[in-house]
């Protein structure tokens, strides 16, 4: 079984849970941006968790699938149109073959997560399918999906149609949107008032927004507390000696413009850290848009793992309701 692209949408890819093992070598994790809604996709068509998908942003893709199949699309609310017949997000649903997958334009959130039974069957790269494309790794030779390609679908298990996640299990970001932060090694490095100034602002989501980073303005700027900087570390207050970062950390390049690092982000650089973005939220900023409003709330480790403990029962919750 083969799905034909007819048309790319915008920045269509191939997306697992991502390969982890690798950061250390500049090789990001990648993988879907919101993994919540690549895993419920996945569950609806009786795939494992982890199965190759497709991510698509702002604009779906329309495809044609050469053989029968069962399908469903989460994420963003994009309305969903088979043969031009709505179909429920959500939901997993029987496609035949010679079927055109298409869809109208979005509505709210960001991304969507196309599942197939059987799974995207796309070659792995350093154990994962995901499409990491600033280095032309995984996915479909490296790259966004282009009009013309052909996806090999792998076997799959034949899931039942109308399985379905309930409105109130699936996940998205409020308005403001509230992602919660916990302070990090520098923090110590912005003024105490910079420091409540962070937290008390509301900030939007700037055009600059991508799988690498998402790019946030219109808070006050950070002040620095005074130093000698210290060698190699460059002249600006926002500069230190070369660190890593870690995977949803927010750096602040001259203390004005926060950027929250995301699935395909470098793995260390120059720039200060204001603190970690904590996982249980990062799936929610794959479905912001430009303009989001976005307050940032200050968590403690225990409020982090207290967070990261109910999105693992709400995955839970999910698993026991599509059974």
């Amino acid at each position: 079984m083969a799905i034909k692209v007819l048309h790319q949408g915008l920045a269509t890819t191939v997306q697992d849970l991502g390969r982890p093992g690798y950061f250390h070598l500049g090789i990001p994790l990648g993988g879907a941006m919101d993994r919540l809604a690549l895993r419920a996709a996945n569950l609806l068509v009786g795939n494992d968790e982890g199965a190759a998908g497709l991510e698509a942003v702002f604009i779906g893709p329309k495809l044609k699938f050469t053989s029968d199949a069962t399908i469903a699309v989460t994420g963003a609310d994009m309305p969903i149109k088979l043969d031009d017949e709505p179909r429920e997000g959500w939901t997993a649903f029987k496609v035949k073959a010679g079927q055109v997958l298409s869809f109208d334009f979005l509505k709210a959130g960001a991304r969507i997560y196309i599942a197939v039974s059987g799974g995207i069957d796309v070659p792995e790269a350093l154990g994962s399918r995901s499409t990491y494309a600033t280095g032309a790794l995984g996915g479909y030779k490296g790259r966004p999906l282009m009009a013309g390609d052909e996806l090999p679908v792998g076997a799959g298990k034949g899931a039942a149609e109308g399985l379905s996640v309930p409105e109130a299990l699936r996940r998205r970001p409020g308005t403001p949107a509230e992602l919660r932060v916990l302070p990090g090694l520098y923090w110590h490095r912005i003024t105490e008032e910079s420091g409540r100034n962070f937290f008390d602002d509301e900030w939007k989501v700037a055009p600059e927004a991508d799988r690498m980073g998402y790019r946030f303005r219109g808070g006050r700027k950070l002040d620095f507390v005074p130093r000698q900087q210290p060698f190699g570390a460059g002249s600006d207050p926002s500069n230190i000696v070369d660190s890593c970062y870690p995977y949803g950390s927010i750096q602040v390049p001259g203390g004005t413009e926060p950027i929250i690092l995301h699935r395909d982000a470098v793995s260390g650089g120059g720039y200060f850290m204001l603190g970690t973005v904590i996982s249980a939220d990062m799936d929610l900023i794959g479905q912001m848009q430009p303009h989001t409003p976005t307050r940032f709330i200050k968590v403690d480790m225990q409020q982090a793992l207290k967070a990261r403990a109910e999105r693992a029962s709400l995955l839970d919750t999910i698993r026991a309701s599509i059974r």
